[in-house]
């Protein structure tokens, strides 16, 4: 196939994609906050939050940050996100599950933690609410799935909203309009890679 061709045939796929996207556009005209949620055993979950956080940053919008379990380590993410003037950003907990070895103070954490939540969750003026490593409440039984889902469902209807973690429940990912499951193909931490700063945390 000589050039010439080759370029027409690309032109002709890329006029037929281009068509399919923009009638896949001009269909999705309801406008409203939508959930995502981040699962999956793999790396990047909260990244991929804290990525779109910086987006909404960009549009001049009011982030809320509700961190689960990471309450013991400071992050790259906490040092910085907390430096802008529209993200209120909430750390609870005590750590990893594994580590505090308290399911009674776990669970006062845990439940603090939702009060917060669910007060932003019926805020209008948040644009985006990130529920960090969540997840893990529903897996130990730390919080009612069954009233999350109900409050999610009536948050104001522009408001979006992000939770990460792993082993999403089935419920969870029905009430969700965007789910993405992240798999772990290969990490270096399983080759003996110590966690790195700006990388793991």
């Amino acid at each position: 196939m000589n050039k010439s061709n080759q370029a027409e045939r690309h032109n002709e796929r890329m006029k037929r994609t281009k068509e399919i996207v923009d009638k896949r556009i001009a269909e999705a005209q309801e406008e409203r906050g939508v959930f995502i949620l981040l699962t999956g055993n793999g790396k990047g979950k909260s990244s991929s939050a804290f990525g779109m956080v910086a987006r909404a940053l960009g549009h001049g919008q009011k982030v809320a940050i509700v961190q689960f379990v990471k309450g013991r380590m400071e992050t790259g993410e906490q040092n910085f996100f907390t430096q802008q003037d529209q993200v209120d950003f909430h750390v609870m907990g005590d750590g990893f599950t594994w580590e505090t070895q308290n399911r009674d103070k776990d669970i006062a954490s845990a439940q603090q933690a939702w009060k917060i939540a669910k007060g932003i969750l019926q805020d209008v003026r948040y644009d985006l609410v990130v529920l960090d490593e969540m997840t893990y409440m529903f897996k130990y039984d730390y919080l009612d799935l069954e009233d999350i889902i109900s409050t999610i469902k009536q948050r104001p209807n522009l408001q979006n909203i992000i939770i990460t973690g792993r082993g999403a429940k089935k419920s969870l990912k029905q009430a969700a309009d965007t789910v993405s499951v992240i798999m772990d193909e290969k990490h270096a931490f399983k080759a003996g890679v110590k966690a790195q700063k700006g990388i793991e945390w």
